[in-house]
């Protein structure tokens, strides 16, 4: 299949890759395939299994819808919700809305990155931690508020976010006994 500049580019970067198991993928494909305007859908579906969009995948929904891949690839990378990356183990989702930026969400960043060494939309090398800045969380009171893997952080310093991602790595280092003696 002939693919985009980026596609092709793609392509090259993860041709190493394991390939994906499709046999999870066949029953939203068989589900949705027919259906005008079902791609958001069968993406977020192939997300919610992959745990992000392998290209691979992309390709195969490609191939049994009839979409072209570059159209796919192009809804994947314009809408935030979807990724093209495995995500850590703890996914972190910094709040830049206007009352978390007006009240430090930039030095919470700050702490955050340099805590990890990761910018945003990355993921630390143990695969434990991904930074994601969103828009809003929608908890303004509680600003500067970040969320990991659904649990609310707020009140914020630089000084309590590097604890919280400290004591997170300290417990997920003690759960899989390897803090153990």
């Amino acid at each position: 299949m002939k693919q985009c500049c980026e596609c092709s580019n793609m392509h090259e970067q993860r041709a190493d890759k394991i390939p994906s198991d499709f046999s999870l993928l066949y029953p939203i494909l068989d589900k949705y395939k027919k259906k005008a305007g079902s791609l958001i859908s069968i993406l977020q579906k192939a997300q919610e299994i992959y745990g992000f969009l392998p290209l691979d995948v992309m390709d195969k929904i490609a191939e049994e819808t009839g979409i072209k891949a570059p159209v796919i690839y192009g809804v994947a990378t314009f809408y935030t919700q979807f990724r093209l990356n495995p995500i850590g183990k703890y996914l972190i989702m910094l709040c830049k809305g206007t009352a978390c930026h007006v009240n430090g969400a930039g030095e919470i960043e700050e702490a955050v990155c340099d805590e990890l060494k990761i910018v945003d939309g990355e993921t630390t090398q143990d695969k434990l931690f991904t930074l994601n800045n969103v828009a809003c969380l929608g908890c303004c009171s509680l600003s500067p508020v970040m969320m990991i893997n659904g649990e609310t952080h707020a009140k914020l310093t630089p000084d309590k976010a590097r604890k919280i991602l400290r004591d997170i790595r300290k417990n997920d280092f003690v759960e899989n006994g390897e803090g153990s003696s």
